[in-house]
């Protein structure tokens, strides 16, 4: 079982910049990808960018150029340094992770409980 962490929501002006961060813990034998997605009011949840255990990282079209993410595979914990924050960034944003357990030799996914981020004046 994998529980997540997330943290570094909040309200920021335009330009603005936040970061969040979502840390991994529990028994797994590892983390493939950790991602974050966000969802805004009546639409669908959404990649913002993901990374895997190598390091390679993706992002959507609406976030190339302002936003980051990381992972430290130490800890656990995966990093999404947002910048030029714009009012449409507005939204829940979750941790994902894919992983492998020690029972299953299959990938399972998990989602954090989300964290609010509002781009606002």
């Amino acid at each position: 079982q994998v529980q997540l962490v997330e943290s570094g929501g909040g309200l920021v002006q335009p330009g603005g910049s936040l970061r969040l961060s979502c840390a991994a813990s529990g028994s797994f034998f590892r983390i493939n990808v950790m991602g974050w997605y966000h969802q805004a009011p009546g639409k669908q949840r959404e990649l913002v960018a993901s990374i895997t255990s190598s390091g390679s990282t993706n992002y959507a079209d609406s976030v190339k150029g302002r936003f980051t993410i990381s992972r430290d595979n130490a800890k656990n914990t995966m990093y999404l340094q947002m910048n030029s924050l714009k009012p449409e960034d507005t939204a829940v944003y979750y941790c994902y992770v894919k992983y492998k357990s020690y029972s299953s030799s299959l990938l399972t996914d998990y989602w954090g409980q989300g964290t609010q981020v509002t781009v606002s004046s």
